[in-house]
């Protein structure tokens, strides 16, 4: 059986890190650290799954959202964010751009491993 390819975009590397030891070795993973890698990612390979963090470098996660939804090629991407913003406004902000779901920071590990196989079967 092949493995989820999940796109892993923050700019904070410890959360990166924890994302990957929170989701173990059933999934395939590529890095981005600023919108415009994201974008450029993308267009190289394909993700089953974005997890994107909101505040980045370059471009932030609401504008990468509304791009990729916006392009033919990209507009189906499944599309999470994660990000320390949790007011009402943030998450409907997210929800309103394109994302299919939206995680807050601090996460439990055992939440983030129950919604990514959530998200990958739909």
């Amino acid at each position: 059986m092949d493995k989820k390819f999940i796109l892993i975009a923050d700019d904070e590397p410890h959360i990166v890190d924890l994302i990957k030891l929170s989701l173990g070795n059933d999934y395939e993973f590529m890095e981005a650290t600023d919108g415009k890698e994201v974008l450029k990612a993308v267009s190289q390979k394909k993700p089953d799954l974005l997890l994107l963090d909101v505040m980045m470098p370059s471009l932030d996660g609401y504008e990468v959202c509304r791009r990729l939804r916006q392009n033919q090629d990209t507009k189906d991407i499944l599309i999470a964010m994660i990000s320390a913003k949790k007011e009402d406004h943030d998450i409907l902000t997210g929800i309103d751009k394109g994302a299919i779901a939206y995680i807050t920071k601090p996460f439990s590990p055992v939440e983030l491993q129950e919604k990514v196989r959530e998200l990958l079967q739909l």
